[in-house]
Order: structure tokens, then sequence, then C-alpha cells
């Protein structure tokens, strides 16, 4: 059918949660997998070419085993429940590696947050279709800027508290702990919001 105007869109409430979920999904995302080679070298002590690769790679390895799982999957499970456990794992696993006293453990957060945020990023576009169908392209263009923009500030983030704390890089980690704590916040008022209008129905 007929897709809604921008200013009508603009207008909806649903669409900016669904504009703060796509903020969040890039950023802890991005926030990782743009870190994980610094935070591997200073967390373990490894050299530049070594921390290149057990940290990215590894991310890298989980994100893929993640989004092949899900695609195996996916039509058995419903897809705001596994964001939802998405997103709380990702939680956990960014205070891991912030936290950790083990460089081990802090190496494990970081690896297996690729596992918890490989969905977010295509989830949080299928679920804004499902949530808004009448979006059109306006909300993807929408969507994907939304997406770029937390990949963005997410890192920027992260080194700017960094440096402030003598360059503790897991200072600023825990910082963007933040950023799927609001995806997680903002998946449960979507599924409340959607259960709501299912009553109502």
């Amino acid at each position: 059918g007929k897709s809604m105007g921008i200013s009508k869109l603009l207008k909806t409430p649903i669409f900016w949660l669904l504009i703060i979920l796509m903020v969040c999904s890039g950023a802890s995302e991005a926030t990782m997998a743009q870190w994980a080679s610094a935070f591997t070298e200073s967390a373990i002590g490894v050299s530049k070419t070594v921390g290149d690769l057990a940290g990215p790679c590894l991310f890298a390895m989980f994100m893929g085993i993640s989004r092949m799982l899900y695609g195996k999957f996916s039509e058995k499970l419903d897809l705001s429940k596994v964001m939802l456990i998405c997103g709380t794992m990702s939680v956990n696993c960014y205070l891991l590696a912030s936290l950790s006293s083990l460089p081990i453990l802090g190496l494990a957060g970081c690896a297996l947050c690729g596992l918890a945020v490989g969905i977010m990023w295509p989830g949080s576009i299928s679920i804004s279709s499902q949530s808004c169908p009448k979006g059109g392209t306006a909300m993807f263009a929408f969507l994907a800027l939304a997406g770029d923009l937390g990949a963005t500030v997410g890192p920027a983030i992260v080194g700017n508290i960094s440096n402030m704390a003598d360059g503790n890089l897991k200072a600023g980690l825990l910082t963007a702990t933040v950023f799927p704590v609001i995806l997680v916040i903002s998946l449960i008022v979507l599924i409340s919001s959607k259960k709501k209008t299912n009553k109502q129905v």
C-alpha cells in the first residue's frame, strides 16, 4: 500500500523508538569492533600485530556465527525476544571486558560481544519494517542515518573518555555499556507496546 509521508513519519512515536534502537545497535557493534585491537594490546600486553589478529578476528568470527545461526533458525524464533537476549548479553560482555581483572576474561568479553551484536543492525531493520510497515523508503533512510550516527558517536565517546582517564580504555568501554542498556530498555518498551496493541485488537 501507500507509505506515509516524512512529516507523518516524524510525528509517529514508535518511529523515534526505532531510531533510538538503531543508534544503539550501530554504537554497540562499531564501538567494540573498532576498539577490539587496541583493547587486546593493552589488556593482554601483546604486540600490535597479535592484537590486530586476536581482537577483531575473534569479534568478527563470533559475529559471523551469530548471523549464520539466526539465518538458519530465524523462522522459528521471535526476533524481538532474540534481540532482547542479545542486548542483555552485550551489556554483560561490555561489563566483562571493562571490569575483569583477568586479561583472558577481558578478551572473552570482547570476542563474545561479536556474538551478541551480530544481529542487532539487521534485526533492528527487520523489527522496524514489522512495527512500522508504512514507513516506506524514508524510514529506512533515517534508520541507515541513525545506525551510522551510532557507529560514529560510540567509538568517539570511548576514545574521549579513555583519553580523559589517562589512556585507560576500560573506562571508555565501561561508559559505552550505556548503548546496549538503552537498546534493552527500548526493546522492552517496544514489546510492551506491541502487547497492548494486540490486546486492543
